[in-house]
Parts: C-alpha cells; structure tokens; sequence
C-alpha cells in the first residue's frame, strides 16, 4: 500500500478521534500539556494497534466481528456520553472536574474510536496487505488530529460561543458519532 493511500485512510480513520477531542477539550475548563498527551497517545496508540490486532485475527473472526463491532462502538460512546449529559446536568462535573482525558473514559473513547481501525486491518489481511506502514501512518495522524482537535475545543470551551453547555455538545457529538456508525453498518 502506498504512502499516500495509507494518509488517506489514515484521515478517514482520525475523524472521530477529531470530533470527540474536540467535543472532549471543550468541556474541560482548562487544557493543559497532560490532556494532549494522554488524548494524543491514547487515540494515536489504539488507532495504530487496532489495525494489527484486525489484521492477525484474520478472517477467522469476520463474520464475528462485522456483526458486533458497531454496536460496541455505539455502546461505549452512548455510555460516556449519557455520563457527559448526567454530570452536566447535575453539576457534578463542576464539583469533581470530569476529565475524559483519564482513566475509564478515555479507555472507552480510544477503544470506541479506533474499532474501525481493526476493520481495516482485517481488510488488509484478507488483501494480503502488510500492515506495519499503514499502522504507523494511521496512529501518527489520528495522534496530530487529536491534538488539533483539542486545541480547537479548548478555543471553542473558552468562547461563549457554547454559553457554558460545552459538555452537552460533546455528550450530543460522542452519541451522534454512535447513531452514524449504526447508520453505516446498516442497523437504519
């Protein structure tokens, strides 16, 4: 696979990954170098893993996987984003500092958006495509469009564009970007 193939992909791939930094950065009240790095690394690492871990499970676990991948994704980002609404609405996230940047969070969010990602290392497997330069590509991209994305949701979590609901746009994107996966795989 070429380089410039791979980039393209490596895009399409970095495109939710974008959407929930940027939703992710703007409910936070302040951004710091911690939050790029975890976000970047975490959305970067798993969007370069996944394609290996779907490209050695091979064909033996397709039919599996097409199955049920998307409604893993839509769960996790339904599940983080009805937790988004809940601390918005409750104040709890004021009281705790909510951080979609740590722990549980930003497990599910890598794992939600990188699922994807194992589909196409599937794909390469069974195109008898090598995986390893693709897989660099992808995570080094997703990894600077993370960063991008967090740096325009912090500009974005700043402004009063938002008027304070910056974590109810996001809980509305992360599930927004659950229906359009089930959209794509078909379920509507």
């Amino acid at each position: 696979m070429s380089f410039l193939s791979s980039f393209a992909v490596a895009v399409a791939l970095a495109m939710d990954a974008f959407a929930v930094s940027v939703s992710s950065a703007a409910s936070l009240r302040r951004v710091d170098a911690g939050h790029y790095f975890r976000m970047a690394l975490a959305f970067g690492g798993f969007q370069a893993a996944m394609p290996v871990l779907g490209w050695a499970l091979g064909l033996s676990v397709k039919s599996w996987m097409e199955s049920w991948d998307h409604w893993i994704a839509f769960g996790l980002l339904l599940l983080v984003g009805l937790n988004m609404l809940r601390e918005a609405f409750s104040g709890e996230e004021e009281e705790r500092g909510g951080d979609p940047s740590r722990g549980a969070a930003l497990l599910m969010l890598a794992v939600a958006t990188s699922i994807d990602a194992m589909a196409v290392g599937l794909s390469f497997s069974m195109a008898g495509i090598s995986v390893w330069m693709p897989s660099l590509v992808i995570g080094l991209v997703c990894a600077a469009f993370t960063a991008f994305g967090i740096k325009l949701g912090a500009v974005l979590g700043r402004s009063d564009l938002l008027g304070g609901k910056a974590a109810v746009l996001g809980a509305a994107v992360l599930i927004g970007i659950g229906v359009k996966i089930l959209h794509e795989h078909g379920v509507f």
